[in-house]
C-alpha cells in the first residue's frame, strides 16, 4: 500500500475500495471541504469578567478570549471505469489541508507512468 485514505487504499497499479479492486490509471480524485468555523466568547470568560469587573476594569480583558468550533465534513471522492466511491471525514483545524495533500498524492500515483 502506498496510500490509505479512510477505506480507500492505493497501490502502484490498483485502487482498493469495499466494492473491489480497480486500476489506478485513469482515476479522477476530488476533495470537497465543507468546513464551517465559528468563533465565540466562552462562558468561562463571561463569568470571569462578571466576577473581576467589580474589583477593577482588568476583568474586561477576559472578553478577549475566543473559542473556535469546527463543524461540517471533508469529502474525498474517487471515480474511474466502473468506480465511484467517496469517504467523509469530520472537520477539524487541519482536515482540509490533510485531505488536499492525500488527494494530491493519489493524483500523482494515478499519473505515474508505472500505473498500468
Amino acid at each position: 500500500m502506498l496510500l490509505s485514505i479512510g477505506d480507500i487504499s492505493v497501490t502502484q497499479t490498483q485502487v482498493h475500495v469495499p466494492q473491489g479492486r480497480f486500476p489506478v490509471q485513469g482515476t479522477t480524485w476530488a476533495v470537497q471541504d465543507s468546513t464551517q468555523v465559528t468563533e465565540s466568547i466562552p462562558a468561562v470568560a463571561i463569568i470571569l469578567t462578571i466576577v473581576f469587573v467589580w474589583f477593577c476594569l482588568i476583568g474586561l480583558l477576559f472578553l478577549l478570549m475566543k473559542e473556535r468550533r469546527y463543524t461540517g465534513f471533508v469529502t474525498i471522492t474517487v471515480t474511474g471505469m466502473g468506480l465511484y466511491h467517496s469517504v467523509q471525514f469530520p472537520s477539524a483545524q487541519h482536515t482540509g489541508a490533510w485531505a488536499a495533500d492525500m488527494v494530491g498524492r493519489a493524483r500523482a500515483i494515478a499519473a505515474s507512468p508505472y500505473a498500468m
